[in-house]
């Protein structure tokens, strides 16, 4: 084996799904885009890790509400347009042609374009690490949507769309939840 420059180690780790994770705050929906998400276990409770330098997280702090969506490979420019945009100054929806839609739990935006969409709640906030971790609702799929392939970011300015499929479901058996 080579040695890896350790600051490069967290680009194997991070391609989670790319979000887009839209809130509303003060009458103005918003949304931006997010890599550093997780599930917690095989339940609909996720953590996201966020703090005061991005505009969405006042919202999440003061509403303790968001709708995460997942992002398709259809989508690699308009989240990169999101990702570098402040919602503080700009509609982010206006601007980039994204759709908001209501919620029916939460009062955070759907985000039509987006795959898929999970409306949340955030139960605990971990300071420290400005990591949220929130229960999922309910959620919406599109299942109509063409492009399904889910984005993920490398974090080094590159992405990866989902390709070929292991399927092997009987191997996993009874360590799969019921229903998935």
């Amino acid at each position: 084996m080579k040695e890896l420059e350790l600051q490069k180690a967290f680009m194997f780790i991070e391609p989670g799904p790319v979000t887009m994770i839209g809130t509303s705050y003060e009458g103005k929906n918003n949304v931006m885009t997010l890599t550093w998400t997780m599930v917690m276990d095989f339940t609909p409770r996720f953590a996201l890790l966020t703090g005061p330098w991005n505009y969405s997280c006042e919202a999440l702090l003061k509403n303790k509400e968001c709708v995460i969506g997942i992002a398709t490979a259809d989508l690699v420019e308009t989240i990169l347009d999101v990702g570098t945009t402040t919602g503080r100054e700009t509609d982010k929806f206006a601007r980039f042609g994204l759709t908001a839609l209501p919620a029916s739990l939460v009062g955070a935006p759907l985000i039509k374009e987006c795959y898929v969409n999970i409306e949340c709640r955030v139960i605990d906030h971990i300071k420290r690490h400005d990591i949220f971790v929130l229960d999922g609702v309910k959620a919406w799929i599109d299942e109509n949507r063409k492009e399904k392939r889910i984005l993920h970011a490398r974090g080094d300015g590159t992405f990866i769309a989902d390709g070929e499929i292991f399927e092997r479901r009987e191997r996993m058996g009874a360590k799969l939840p019921p229903g998935v």
